[in-house]
């Protein structure tokens, strides 16, 4: 089964550079191109793609404001940020926003097909420099946040790996045999416990706490 792509750049060659090295591996196709924000998200609503590659700087409309509409307007579609720049705030507002994975630009080639892969499995990919980057960004912000093992149950640690790995709130209540209801409460109850407002925000904090296998 092939994973259908969109490509959104406004940089032409840059395009057509990701667009031939992902068409070189069998199972992703391309099949639209767009240079701005707003294009791209009328091309979501025509296209379906399965995932969108999302450069943040664009004229008209960025590639944050986009994938916040997206997103909203298609929650099946996986967005991967795409960036020149490890700029640690516009990663951040590009998790906020709905997308699933973050890769450099100057690590692309080597990286984008394998974060493709993962988004479209439910998981979240970030380069290393990049998980790199917010860890230690979040260690200088959050220090005082409480320990995982001493704020939460066990039964919430558990909740909280699964969510940080990129699980649906159906695939947390399957693995914990427990109703979707109750693993909803579950996150609900993390966040406010934690005084998180976001699975981006719950991510980073389960790296810090080593509790996650990402």
């Amino acid at each position: 089964m092939s994973i259908s792509v969109l490509l959104v750049d406004d940089h032409g060659m840059i395009r057509s550079g990701l667009r031939a090295l992902l068409q070189a591996e069998p199972d992703l196709k391309v099949v639209g191109e767009a240079s701005q924000g707003r294009v791209a998200v009328e091309m979501v609503h025509s296209l379906c793609p399965d995932v969108v590659v999302m450069d943040l700087r664009m004229p008209d409309m960025n590639g944050i404001e986009a994938t916040r509409q997206l997103t909203a307007a298609n929650p099946g579609v996986k967005v991967i940020g795409l960036s020149a720049n490890s700029d640690r705030q516009g990663i951040t507002e590009m998790l906020r926003a709905g997308a699933k994975g973050y890769v450099l630009k100057e690590s692309a080639y080597e990286e984008l097909s394998q974060a493709i892969h993962m988004v479209v499995k439910n998981k979240i990919y970030l380069s290393p420099a990049i998980t790199n980057l917010m860890v230690e960004g979040w260690l200088d912000r959050e220090e005082d946040l409480p320990s995982a093992f001493g704020a939460l149950s066990s039964r919430e640690r558990e909740v909280l790996q699964l969510i940080a790995e990129g699980k649906a709130t159906k695939e947390v209540a399957a693995a914990l045999n427990v109703s979707v209801k109750t693993a909803e409460t579950h996150r609900r109850n993390l966040m406010e416990k934690l005084h998180l407002d976001s699975v981006a925000e719950l991510t980073k904090y389960a790296i810090r706490e080593g509790i996650t296998g990402l």
